[in-house]
Formats: structure tokens, sequence, C-alpha cells
């Protein structure tokens, strides 16, 4: 694509970056057919080519965001199905995130939604104030069906109940069981401690129980996801800082073979520490050096190795790679791999490529649309009719959950399970297991 920057413009570096990111990309279209809002809406500008001519205009004009652009931008969900399609490689995850923080500096949006951005913003990166907003919201959760838009949606995706916080995610360290062979530190996240903490307890079950011992670090906190997406960079890189700063203490101190993250729309992010920081001259390599040692937990395990499983489950199992796994950090192997050792019967779920409208925020900014791609997902996972579904994302679990009657589950949980973890809650009463063959012989032979 031929762009017209100025040299004064191009002294940016974020503009320089785009520029280059705008140069890529060669009109061809391939990723309209696999963007979730084009295949949904049919419009041109809610695809990722629309809206890269939306960004070009925009940046390289260098005026203000305009109501058309904020609106098809803010319709994108950032799941990332370009990038893994198209075949010249634009970077389009990074140019999107320059174009929002272009909209949240020039753009003055209405009072409604100015509010709400500032109090999801406020809310989320805190699991104390999560927590407090969710035990209000549950009072309100009857009334989410009368409700309209983004208020309704926002009571509708309140959970029935609010798990206690779980001991496990304050600072300290899990020593591995058996011999020593790895430390890492495990990121514990914000919204998730509150919706699931179980997902955190099974993540350092399975690693102390595989020789590994987790250290959660004090200082760390939310990844900066949520606001990095809304163009709001102050808050997103405080919270990237305050990551890097506790993880290089440990790294420093007792050392550390990786940083641990088991929600993957966290972990695009922290792995994109190095480029978020790349212009500051006191963060950048301390950034680059962190989201060098990041790993999903099932990326992480599948390097590790996993026991064989110690009891036979029969469960069969739908596998949704959530959208920042797949396309965002590009695993897509590791977890059915993992899932398939452990026991389980795996499912291929169709338009597995599509997004499930969680997105971070967008179920809540956008509920309509994400709807519409729940009920599209929830109809395809049930079409493979599976016992139980299973992914890596906190949003995704949620989101999916809305619209299903069948248990859905952390990847994490079904590997601490099958490897001698407890039955996990999303589970109980619904299943039964027996010793794996190989785990009933042993048992066999040592009552002889």
């Amino acid at each position: 694509m031929e762009t017209k920057f100025s040299l004064a413009q191009l002294a940016d570096p974020e503009v320089a970056h785009s520029e280059k990111i705008l140069r890529t990309c060669v009109h061809c279209g391939f990723c309209t057919a696999t963007c979730p809002t084009y295949v949904l809406l049919g419009d041109e500008l809610d695809s990722p080519r629309g809206r890269i001519y939306l960004i070009k205009d925009m940046l390289e004009n260098d005026r203000p965001a305009s109501a058309k652009v904020v609106k098809h931008i803010d319709r994108c969900l950032s799941c990332l199905s370009c990038m893994t399609t198209c075949p010249s490689g634009v970077h389009y995850m990074h140019l999107v995130d320059h174009a929002r923080t272009h909209i949240e500096r020039t753009y003055t949006r209405p009072f409604l939604d100015r509010a709400l951005r500032t109090v999801l913003a406020f809310m989320l990166p805190s699991p104390a104030r999560f927590r407090l907003a969710l035990i209000g919201a549950w009072f309100g959760r009857p009334l989410a069906r009368f409700l309209p838009g983004r208020l309704g949606a926002m009571f509708a995706l309140a959970p029935a109940s609010i798990p206690s916080p779980s001991p496990v995610d304050r600072p300290q360290t899990f020593p591995a069981e058996g011999p020593r062979r790895a430390r890492v530190a495990l990121m514990t996240g914000c919204a998730q401690q509150v919706l699931a903490p179980d997902i955190n307890e099974a993540t350092i079950r399975l690693l102390t129980r595989h020789g590994v011992e987790v250290v959660v670090a004090k200082g760390a906190g939310c990844c900066g996801a949520l606001t990095h997406h809304m163009g709001k960079e102050r808050p997103a890189l405080a919270a990237a800082k305050a990551n890097i700063a506790a993880w290089t203490r440990e790294l420093e101190g007792a050392g550390l073979d990786a940083v641990i993250i088991n929600a993957s729309g966290c972990g695009t992010t922290v792995k994109d520490y190095g480029h978020m920081l790349r212009t500051d001259a006191a963060w950048a390599s301390k950034a680059a050096r962190i989201a060098g040692l990041t790993k999903d937990i099932t990326e992480f395990m599948a390097t590790h190795g996993l026991k064989p499983p110690v009891i036979e489950t029969g469960l069969t199992v739908a596998y949704h790679a959530a959208c920042s796994m797949q396309h965002g950090q590009k695993i897509t192997r590791a977890p059915k791999d993992l899932l398939a050792a452990a026991g389980f019967a795996l499912r291929e779920v169709p338009e597995g490529h599509l997004c499930c409208g969680s997105a971070g925020t967008y179920n809540l900014m956008q509920p309509e649309i994400a709807t519409r791609l729940r009920d599209r997902k929830v109809a395809n996972i049930e079409s493979v009719m599976p016992d139980a579904i299973a992914t890596g994302n906190i949003g995704c679990m949620t989101q999916i959950a809305t619209g299903t009657e069948l248990p859905i589950l952390h990847t994490v949980a079904l590997l601490d399970w099958a490897t001698g973890g407890p039955v996990p809650k999303a589970l109980e009463g619904r299943v039964t297991a027996a010793p794996a063959p190989a785990a009933a012989a042993a048992g066999t032979q040592a009552a002889a």
C-alpha cells in the first residue's frame, strides 16, 4: 500500500511503525473471509482491509478520529484472525492498537460511552473493586433481560455465584514436589482470580506435581490488556511496568525459567511488552527480557513434559481455541496434544478460527454482535456433541457459558485432574472416573 506520510510525521516512532505496517498490505482481501465482523455484517469497513483504509486516512492526514472511524474500529474484536490469514504478514494488532490510542487522544465520546469505559478501566483490573462490583451486579441479575443494550449485557454476564478469594493468589512460593526441575512466576491475573480462582489453584497443583517451583511475585497484577485495548496507554504501561519490576526481582534473585500465563488474552499482551515499551530507555531491555520468558501454561507443559494420566475419564471434549491463543500467540497444537495425552477424546469444532465474541470488554461494549458470535460458536460446539468444553482463556469461558448448558473448563483443570488433582468443580456430580490402566497395574503390584 502506498503511503504519503511526511518526514515530520515519521519522526514519531508510533507513526513510523504504523507506516511500515500499512506498506505491507497489498489489498488482497484474504482477511475478509476470516474476519468475524465482516462475516456477520458484510460491510467492507468492518473488515481488516476496510479498517486499514480508515486508519491510513486518519493517521496520514494527521486528523482527529471521526465518528465513522470510531464506529468501525470499536467493532473490531482484535481477534487477530486476519493476521493468521494474511499472506503478506501485516501486523494488524499493532496498527489497530495505535488507532485506538489516537482515538482516545483525539475523539470525545458521548457521555454515557465515556463513563462506561472509565468505570470498566477502573473496576476490572482490580480484583477487589471487581469483586465488589459483581456483588452489586448479583442483586440486579434477575432484571438483566429487561435492561437495554450494554447495561443488560453487564448484568447478564454477572455470575450466579461469586467464589471466595483463593489464598494461592497472595504473594508466596509453592515448592516443587520431588526434585526441582524448574522455577517459574505465575501471573494470577485480575478478573480471573475473582471469577474462577480454581484455575490458578489447578495451575499451581499441576506445576508443582511436575517438579516446578511456583512463585506468585509481590507487586504483579493485571497485565494491562483491558486498558491497552481501550487506547488508555498510561494505565496499560503502568501495569506492564509493575509486572516487569516484580518478575525482574525474582529473575535477578532466585532466578526464573519462565513467566507462566494461564489466560491467553493476558499472554498475548505480556509477550508484547517488548514492543509496548521499546521506546522507553529505562524499561525496553527489561520488557523484552520478560516478554521472551513468557509462556502459556500449555506451551510450557508441552516442552516440560506431562506425566501419564492416573485416571481414565472417558470424557469427550470439544477444544475451543481462544483467538488470543491461536492467532495472538500462534499456539495451536500444544493444548490439544496435552489433552489427548491426558486421555481425553477430542472433538474438532467447526469454524474454530472465528471468535466467540468475548474479546476482553467487547461483549460489554458491543453486546449485539458479541451475542450473535456467541450463539454461532455455541451451535458449532454443540454440533460435535461433546461432554464438556475446554479452553485456555477466562473471557471465552465466561462468554460461552452464557449460551450453553455444557460444562466449560480451563484446559489446565482437566490436565490437573487427569494427573492426580481433584475433579474440577464444573464436573462435580457429572462424571465418574476409573484408574488409568498403568496406574491400576502399579497399584496392584504395590498391593502384592
